[in-house]
């Protein structure tokens, strides 16, 4: 029974080893294309966070605007990681999203909090952005260091 667990195991591991790449980068896309299309159409329910930071750092700017910008913003993120070669820049804008998405968690602490490390639903909203960024690390992982870079580290 160990030897057929042992093999089993092996063989698991192997396998999502493979698949990890390409599902982390799936799922990145469906979160960022999801819930940016939800903000162009209207719909989503961060709508009411985003104009309340939105009110706060930009103030002149109009929120119908912005939100469908932001929206399509998140939906280019997901694009970006569904192909390998523009990952870098999908990590590069997903690092400036993740930026301004945790910016409620200490200008707005009356929507993101309801008591000492008590966060609302919005602030939980936010603090999963922590998965995110993980998944993202983990695509970061599967690159490979870029030529002409590579070459000036290896000679020093």
């Amino acid at each position: 029974m160990n030897k057929v667990y042992a093999t089993f195991d092996k063989i698991f591991i192997h396998e999502v080893k493979r698949l990890a790449p390409i599902t982390s980068r799936v799922a990145l896309a469906i979160i960022f294309i999801w819930f940016g299309a939800m903000k162009v159409i209207a719909m989503s329910p961060a709508n009411p966070l985003v104009q309340a930071l939105l009110q706060k750092m930009l103030p002149f700017v109009s929120f119908e605007t912005f939100i469908i910008s932001f929206g399509l913003f998140e939906v280019l993120i997901g694009m970006l990681f569904i192909i390998p070669r523009w990952g870098r820049i999908a990590i590069l804008l997903l690092a400036l999203h993740m930026i301004t998405t945790i910016l409620p968690l200490f200008l707005l602490p009356e929507i993101a909090w309801q008591g000492f490390l008590l966060p609302t639903m919005e602030g939980q909203y936010i603090i999963k952005n922590i998965a995110i960024v993980a998944l993202g690390m983990g695509v970061i992982g599967t690159f490979h260091p870029m030529k002409k870079i590579d070459k000036k580290i290896n000679k020093r």
